[in-house]
């Protein structure tokens, strides 16, 4: 990355992408943060099993 590239990275304010915990989005928000949440689970509610499981009707 230039010198020129990571000062423009750097002065402007953060955008950010949200995946899955609405309270870190939420607190942004509040803060005035430029971002986008996106309302992400593990499949299968986090069960290794059920998630293998689903990954099968896939395919």
């Amino acid at each position: 990355m230039s010198s020129d590239a990571l000062k423009k990275l750097v002065a402007e304010p953060p955008k950010v992408v949200n995946v899955g915990l609405r309270g870190f989005a939420d607190d942004l928000a509040a803060r005035g943060v430029e971002m986008v949440h996106v309302d992400w689970s593990p499949p299968g509610g986090g069960d290794p099993d059920l998630a293998d499981l689903l990954a099968q009707l896939d395919t």
